[in-house]
This record gives structure tokens, sequence and C-alpha cells, in this order.
């Protein structure tokens, strides 16, 4: 015989092995999975770990509905075609890489007095 049995594996005995195997996944049905994955990760509004790191430090806290302004605003900047933008919002200030959606630092309102912001592009003001 030249089945090929998996070890830890049972069947019964009358079912050949090779009657028991799972139809392979359409090559369409996967690329729709993989798309819809690769889809929402460039949705989703991602923190660097300086962002990260400054947030707390500051301590600023977003709630959903601050981080959907935010998005929202990404989503503008990147309709313009910018690359690099400040996000002004309330007393926070949000540097941010727009084709990555990617926020690379963060800033409260004491710690942006008398800064000037460079490199970016573009800013969008969130009231």
């Amino acid at each position: 015989m030249s089945d090929r049995l998996t070890i830890g594996q049972l069947y019964p005995a009358n079912v050949h092995p090779a009657a028991l195997q799972r139809p392979q996944a359409s090559k369409n049905s996967v690329s729709t999975e993989a798309s819809f994955e690769s889809m929402l990760q460039k949705n989703m509004l991602k923190f660097s770990n300086h962002a990260a790191k400054r947030l707390e430090q500051r301590g600023i806290e977003l709630g959903s509905s601050q981080l959907d302004q935010i998005s929202s605003a990404v989503d503008k900047a990147a309709a313009k075609g910018s690359k690099e933008s400040l996000i002004l919002m309330k007393d926070m200030a949000l540097i941010v890489s727009v084709p990555n959606r990617t926020v690379v630092t963060a800033m409260d309102g004491s710690s942006m007095k008398d800064n000037v912001f460079t490199q970016i592009d573009s800013a969008v003001i969130i009231s």
C-alpha cells in the first residue's frame, strides 16, 4: 500500500484516508480574505513607539470619538495628497505620516507653545 497516514490521526476502518481530506479553499476566497485584511490594516490608525511614549508621558488619553476624528483628518489629508501632516485638536497636536496612517509624535497644549513644526506639508484643524 502506498497510502500515507499522518501520525496521530484516526480513520474509520471502512473509509479510505484520501476520502477524508478537506477540499482546498478556492484561490478567490483566500485572496478576498487577504485583500479585506490588508484593506483593514491600511485604514487603521497606528501609533509609533515614540508617539505612544509621548502620549503616556504627557498624560494624553484618546477616546474612541477622538480616534475617529483623527482618522477622518488623516483621510482628508490623504485626499489632498499630503505626506506628513500636523493635526491640531483642541489642546493637542499630532504629527502623522499620512501614507502609513501612523501618528509619529504627540504634544499637549503646554508642549506646543513656542514650538516650530518642521517637515510637514499640511495641517488639519479639528474643532
